[in-house]
């Protein structure tokens, strides 16, 4: 195995992490609700009243949150983007991931990082079998097709 040393990027990683735990208990206690981006989501598809706002606002943040940051940082230091992948093939990813959470009662925020701290069950065997899933599509994506 060889690491990539340019874009190895172990500290910016672990203060991301740590962002999205505070992130997470803050919202937790501050709410009552679990930080999952697929349940906050999905929540706007079934609209109820008094509910819109604060999920309306939080993906909005979600999404603004790149711009800013984009406007804000000198231009050398943003990272450049590159995707490697067709926009049906981003598609199809898009749709698959829909259905998983869909079938996994929720996403990796909701799973991996709310309801492993939670010590859910559920939360591990879904954070299992999505980490286990992203390993194997790697593996053949690299070594068998």
């Amino acid at each position: 195995m060889n690491i990539d040393w340019l874009h190895f990027t172990p500290w910016t990683s672990l203060g991301g992490g740590i962002l999205l735990g505070i992130a997470s208990a803050m919202f937790v206690l501050l709410n009552g609700r679990i930080l999952g981006i697929s349940g906050i989501l999905g929540g706007l598809l079934a609209p109820r009243m008094g509910d819109i706002g604060w999920r309306f606002a939080f993906l909005l943040g979600m999404g603004a949150a790149p711009m800013v940051f984009g406007a804000v940082m000198p231009p050398e230091l943003l990272p450049a983007v590159r995707i490697d992948a067709s926009e049906p093939v981003i598609a199809l990813a898009g749709v698959l991931v829909g259905l998983g959470t869909r079938y996994g009662s929720g996403c990796t925020s909701g799973h991996g990082v709310c309801g492993l701290s939670r010590l859910s069950p559920r939360s591990l065997v879904a954070t299992l079998s999505f980490m286990a899933a992203g390993f194997a599509t790697v593996f053949l994506v690299r070594h068998a097709l």
